[in-house]
C-alpha cells in the first residue's frame, strides 16, 4: 500500500512542476499566469486521470474470482511501472495520458488492499488494520511530496522514475502477502464463477448505492482539495519547496493522530456518526485551506489531512462490513467508481469556479460546502460496530 501510494500521489505531488514545466508562468495578473496553466485546463486534465479509474471496476472485480493477493501484486507492480514511464512525458497531455493509464491500477490496489486488511481480522481489530493500511498509503504519498520538495532538482520526471525503487518492493515483500482466509473458504462453497464486473446481489443493492453517493461526495472534496494544493500554495501563494516539505512533514504527524482517534472512535462511538462528522470537517478544512493566505494553507492542509485520517477507518469498515465475502470486492469497485465519477466533478468544477472569479476560495466554498450535505445519508445505513463479517455473510 505504501508503494501504491508513491505512484499514485506522484501526479498530485508534481502538479506544480508540471505546471511549470509545460506552462508559463509569471507571478501576476490572471491565475493561469500564476499557475503555470489556467484552473480549466489543469481541472480537466486531472479530471480526466481520475476518470480513468473507473477501469478499476472490473479490476477489482476480478479479486472475487481469482484472488486478493494475485490482482493486489498483479496491479500494483502494473501501475508503478507506469508511473516511471510517465517520466518520458513530452507536454503535459502526455503527462495525462500515460498517468491516465495506470490510474485504474492502483485504484484497483487501493481496493483490494483494504478488503484484504478487511478480511483478514476481526471486528476488534478491523479498524486498527484499516488504520494501518491507510497509513501505510500515506506514508507513501508523502514520501513523493517530501522527495520533490527537498531535491527540486529531481523535477517530476525523476520523481516519477524512481517509481522503480518501490517496484521492486513489491517484488520482494509480495512473497509474504498471503491469501485471505475468507476469501479461500468462499471459494470452496461457491458453486458458479462470478463475472468480472462485479455483479452484487439485489438484497444489498440499495445500501451500495448510499455508500456510493456519500463515496461521490467525498471525493468531491478530497479530489480538487488534494489534487490542487501544490500548484496553489507554491505556483500562486508561493511557498518554497522546503515550507512544503515542512508541511507535509506537519500533516503525516496529523495523519498519524487521526488514524489512532479514527481507530477509537469507528470502535467506540460507532461507524456511522463518526464518519458524518468527519465529512463535515473535511469540507470545513478544506474551505479553509483555499481561503487566500499562507497561513490559512498550512493550517487547513494540516487539519484537513488529519480529519481525512479519521474519516479513513470508520468509512472503510462500514463499508467492508455490510457486504459479504464473495462480493465484498466488487462493491469497493463500484465505491470506488463511485469516488472517481466525484473527484472528477469536483475537479472540473473546482477549476472552472476558481478560473471564473479568479479566486480559489470561491471555488473552495462552492465545491466543498454543498458536498458536506452527504452526511446526512449516514442514517439510511445500519451501524456495524462489534459485528463479524460472516455475520452479513448469513444476511
Amino acid at each position: 500500500m505504501a508503494a501504491a501510494g508513491f505512484g499514485q500521489f506522484g501526479a498530485t505531488a508534481a502538479l506544480g512542476d508540471v505546471a511549470n514545466s509545460f506552462g508559463e508562468t509569471r507571478g501576476d495578473a490572471t491565475l493561469a499566469e500564476q499557475a503555470g496553466l489556467s484552473g480549466t485546463v489543469l481541472g480537466v486534465g486531472l479530471a480526466v486521470i481520475r476518470l480513468a479509474s473507473l477501469g478499476a471496476l472490473p479490476l477489482a472485480g476480478m479479486a472475487d474470482r481469482v484472488g486478493r493477493r494475485a490482482t493486489l501484486l498483479c496491479f500494483c507492480a502494473v501501475g508503478l511501472f507506469l508511473t516511471a514511464a510517465a517520466a518520458l512525458s513530452p507536454t503535459y497531455w502526455w503527462f495525462v495520458v500515460a498517468f491516465a493509464v495506470g490510474r485504474p491500477f492502483f485504484t484497483a490496489t487501493d481496493t483490494i488492499g483494504e478488503v484484504t486488511a478487511a478480511e483478514q481480522t476481526a471486528s476488534v481489530d478491523r479498524a486498527k488494520a484499516l488504520a494501518l493500511v491507510a497509513a501505510s498509503y500515506g506514508v507513501g504519498s508523502g514520501l513523493v511530496a517530501i522527495v520533490l520538495g527537498a531535491v527540486p532538482a529531481l523535477g517530476f520526471r525523476g520523481v516519477f522514475a524512481l517509481a522503480l525503487l518501490p517496484l521492486v518492493l513489491v517484488v520482494v515483500v509480495g512473497r509474504r502477502v498471503p491469501e485471505t482466509d475468507r476469501y479461500r473458504i468462499t471459494q470452496t462453497k461457491r458453486d458458479k464463477p462470478l463475472p468480472v464486473l462485479g455483479a452484487v446481489e439485489q438484497r444489498f443493492r440499495a445500501r451500495l448505492a448510499v455508500l456510493a453517493m456519500v463515496g461521490f461526495a467525498v471525493s468531491v472534496i478530497t479530489g480538487p482539495a488534494n489534487s490542487f494544493l501544490f500548484v496553489y500554495a507554491e505556483n500562486v501563494l508561493g511557498l518554497s519547496g522546503s515550507a512544503t516539505a515542512g508541511m507535509l512533514v506537519g500533516a503525516g504527524a496529523a495523519g498519524l493522530l487521526g488514524l489512532f482517534a479514527g481507530r477509537w472512535a469507528a470502535d467506540r462511538l460507532g461507524r456511522r456518526p463518526t464518519a458524518a462528522f468527519a465529512l463535515v470537517a473535511m469540507a470545513a478544512a478544506g474551505m479553509l485551506t483555499y481561503s487566500g493566505s499562507v497561513p490559512a494553507v498550512v493550517v487547513g492542509y494540516i487539519v484537513a489531512v488529519g480529519i481525512g485520517s479519521t474519516f479513513a477507518p470508520a468509512f472503510a469498515s462500514l463499508h467492508n462490513e455490510l457486504f459479504p465475502t464473495e462480493v465484498r470486492a466488487a462493491a469497493a469497485g463500484w465505491m470506488a467508481a463511485a469516488g472517481v465519477l466525484g473527484a472528477a466533478v469536483g475537479l472540473f468544477a473546482f477549476g472552472t469556479v476558481a478560473d471564473v472569479g479568479e479566486r480559489f476560495s470561491l471555488a473552495g466554498v462552492a465545491v466543498f460546502g454543498p458536498a458536506a450535505l452527504a452526511s446526512a445519508l449516514f442514517a439510511l445505513l445500519p451501524e456495524t460496530a462489534g459485528r463479524e463479517l460472516e455475520e452479513w455473510d448469513r444476511r
